[in-house]
């Protein structure tokens, strides 16, 4: 098996998030996807598989899960074109709600302290 360097690791994944962050909003012009973020990309040790972690403001994320995975394959053969490599990963689009637990625990911080007596 071989085995990718931690930087050139790192280094791939960042590409991928620069490329699909600058498709994604060109190739998905459905007005009900919202906008849609890359918030990150972890890569599987193999480089075979990428998890795509994205937001959604102003939209449904299911909605546009299911348009970013409709149009994943096409996604994949951009991003085969543009990226300098043999291989690009297969994409795995996951909905990022570390954006909505991080507002849910500030209003739960606000609220407790709000609530506290002087």
């Amino acid at each position: 098996m071989h085995k990718t360097s931690p930087h050139r690791h790192q280094r791939l994944a960042d590409q991928i998030q620069r490329d699909l962050a600058e498709l994604v909003p060109r190739e998905l012009r459905d007005p009900a996807n919202g906008l849609i973020t890359i918030q990150a990309v972890e890569l599987s040790p193999d480089l075979a598989h990428a998890k795509i972690y994205f937001t959604v403001l102003g939209g449904d994320p299911q909605y546009a899960l299911g348009s970013l995975q409709e149009k994943a394959g096409y996604l994949h053969s951009l991003l085969f074109k543009r990226m300098h490599t043999h291989t690009v990963p297969t994409l795995h689009f996951v909905f990022d709600t570390s954006i909505e637990r991080g507002a849910e625990m500030s209003r739960l911080i606000d609220q407790a302290l709000g609530s506290k007596p002087n």
